[in-house]
């Protein structure tokens, strides 16, 4: 039986149960941000491209993002502490097999099954404290879990760019193997079993259906570029694949008596606006985790640490705003807190716009801080909004589709901005190319001679290397851009929800990851 229906009082080692499921949580949310910094050093290993690389952040959010919904339905078929200990056991061999994997295809596999496993992790962490916890400290118990959620994009980014400047990048993964068997034993001899549930219903064909979707269109988005888009037969038939799971998904959940998508989360107001907002928001956050690393590795030759620690900044301005956010949330309109972090997000990426190859740290830092502040007035605001009209029954269901809809936005978007870098890069470079003859005068000064020498062959290569060089600069500027007016064009949305104030225990279902 749940822990709660005992008493939550008289729970015996509830410290040591939180510290086990805590260790859970930390794993789960280093691994979102701890392999960023190391993608081009895997890039090398692997033998991948900039575009191929991505695949390793799209495999592991694309199958964290379809798990999540189905959590509560396992937890009620096998019992919590089961699924419990096969995740974190799950989880930390798959984090081994992505140590020692030797190909991209090995590494892409391997990251798909870290994310099967890994998206109860954190679902049920929360679950159990709050069984632990009585009503009257569930708040204090929320504020744990949340630091804990936290520490992945704060110490992610340095821990990994640490481990692969003094180890090897393998040993982002390895990380986890201590603080997966330290997380299991807790959970096996600490945590309690809770009730099953053998008689709950489950749409296994609607989510079938939201799978092949999600995974086809993942997989067109992740090739169409190396493929050549829709030139390519495989892009075509992953296109009608992606298009065919969607349209039946939608027709099943129409007709189905209970289907896998429950019709009635569409008609509130409230939670329909906020995954659309959440979806945006999803593109931004991990997009440009996924841009930035490359960016300051490649082309402004940062050392992998350095990267990750002027990353770092970035997840202390979200604690800082969530720590704001949760003073604010009951005394001002949850829109005001919403348009105030699109308005702050839409300013860092302005700044982002800004960036150039002779810049030092500090504008990254800066711009960082504040786009991290700006994520963090937007995700606790929405996520509290989308339930606070929910009736309670669908709470559960809500926050697994709302975990979707952002994961699946993340994957989404770095998808999208790795084939906007490839493709803004070849078309700039061409544009600068042209330029270049030999009758530009200034290739003829004696200081550029000496660098780029057009008549010899090692001139001409060192020229062509500073042309793409600055091609892709200006590629990653015109993404950053492009994300800063698909953040703009998402305010209008704001008008789709209504006024609502948190509902009590909200705040709890509210941040499920």
């Amino acid at each position: 039986m749940p822990a709660a229906s005992t008493g939550a009082g008289a729970v015996p080692n509830r410290a040591l149960i939180t510290v086990s499921i805590m260790l859970a949580t930390i794993m789960q949310a280093l691994d979102t941000t701890i392999a960023n910094v190391a993608l081009p050093y895997m890039q090398g290993s692997l033998s991948a491209a900039q575009d191929q690389i991505t695949w390793v952040l799209t495999s592991y959010i694309v199958a964290a993002a379809i798990m999540t919904p189905v959590t509560g339905w396992i937890t009620g078929r096998l019992g919590l502490k089961r699924v419990f200990l096969t995740s974190v056991a799950g989880f930390t061999v798959a984090s081994m097999l992505c140590g020692g994997a030797s190909s991209l295809g090995e590494m892409v596999v391997f990251r798909l099954l870290q994310g099967v496993f890994g998206a109860a992790l954190v679902p049920l962490s929360q679950s159990v404290l709050l069984d632990i916890n009585p009503r009257e400290k569930q708040g204090q118990a929320m504020a744990i879990w949340g630091a804990g959620i936290m520490v992945g994009p704060i110490l992610g980014p340095s821990l990994g760019g640490w481990l692969t400047f003094n180890y090897d990048w393998r040993w982002v993964f390895y990380i986890n193997l201590p603080v997966g068997i330290l997380a299991f034993l807790g959970i096996l001899v600490f945590v309690r079993d809770t009730r099953r549930e053998g008689g709950q219903r489950f749409d296994f064909l609607g989510f079938a259906l939201l799978s092949l979707g999600v995974g086809a269109l993942q997989v067109m988005l992740d090739r169409g570029e190396q493929e050549d888009w829709f030139g390519a037969i495989e892009i075509v038939v992953e296109c009608a694949l992606a298009v065919c799971g969607f349209w039946m998904f939608a027709l099943w959940t129409s007709i189905a008596d209970r289907p896998f998508l429950n019709p009635t989360l569409l008609r509130d107001r409230n939670f329909l606006g906020s995954c659309v907002l959440i979806f945006v928001v999803g593109i931004i956050l991990y997009a440009t985790l996924a841009l930035l690393p490359p960016m300051l590795q490649d082309l402004m030759d940062y050392p992998v640490t350095t990267a990750g620690l002027v990353m770092m900044p970035r997840g202390i301005g979200t604690m800082v705003a969530m720590l704001a956010v949760g003073r604010l949330i009951n005394r001002v309109d949850i829109r005001l807190l919403l348009l105030f972090g699109l308005v702050v997000t839409t300013f860092s990426l302005y700044m982002m716009t800004g960036y150039s190859l002779e810049m030092d740290w500090w504008p990254i830092v800066w711009a960082g801080v504040i786009q991290g502040v700006g994520l963090g007035f937007l995700f606790v605001p929405l996520s509290t909004v989308a339930f606070a009209t929910l009736n309670p029954a669908l709470r559960p269901e809500g926050a697994g589709i709302f975990s979707l809809v952002r994961n699946v936005g993340g994957s989404i978007g770095i998808s999208m901005v790795e084939t906007l870098q490839d493709r803004m890069t070849q078309a700039v470079h061409a544009s600068l190319a042209g330029a270049v003859t030999p009758f530009s005068a200034a290739l003829h000064l004696p200081m550029v001679q000496r660098l780029w020498n057009i008549h010899s062959t090692a001139g001409l290569a060192a020229l062509n290397q500073e042309i793409t060089r600055q091609a892709s600069m200006i590629a990653y500027i015109d993404n950053f851009q492009f994300m800063m007016l698909m953040t703009l064009a998402a305010v209008p949305l704001l008008l789709l929800l209504r006024r609502a104030r948190p509902a009590p225990g909200t705040a709890a279902h509210a941040v499920m990851d």
